[in-house]
């Protein structure tokens, strides 16, 4: 028998259904961290004492550039995600970009946007 090369119309469909649902909780998760990164949270200093103050903007800075950083971890995942669908409307969602064979449907539960399988990520990183 030879060996698959593509997933089935049916399988494709079971990703997707997973990347939607991926894809709608990353947004959320991004829009907050967008929020909170233009300090829409009310959170203000005005009525504080001087050196508290000093304190308090030295620590919102460290938190707005952690949040920053998610949120850019954050959109390059929804980005991911948003790849992978497209991948699906070709048809060649599923079939690792190094080997050409398809990645196992496990690892694409876990990880839906993977363009990978682990043998050629493992194998890349020996390079």
């Amino acid at each position: 028998m030879a060996e698959k090369t593509r997933y089935s119309d049916a399988e494709l469909e079971e990703f997707r259904a997973i990347i939607l649902e991926k894809l709608e909780l990353a947004k959320r998760d991004y829009d907050q961290l967008r929020l909170s990164m233009m300090n829409l949270d009310g959170n203000d200093t005005d009525d504080t004492s001087p050196t508290y103050k000093v304190f308090e903007e030295g620590a919102n800075t460290l938190s707005k550039e952690e949040t920053t950083r998610l949120a850019q971890r954050q959109l390059k995942f929804i980005q991911g995600l948003q790849g992978a669908l497209v991948r699906i409307e070709n048809k060649t969602y599923g079939i690792c970009r190094e080997t050409g064979k398809l990645i196992p449907p496990e690892r694409l539960r876990a990880v839906p946007h993977a363009t990978l399988s682990i043998e050629a990520k493992t194998a890349g990183g020996k390079r």
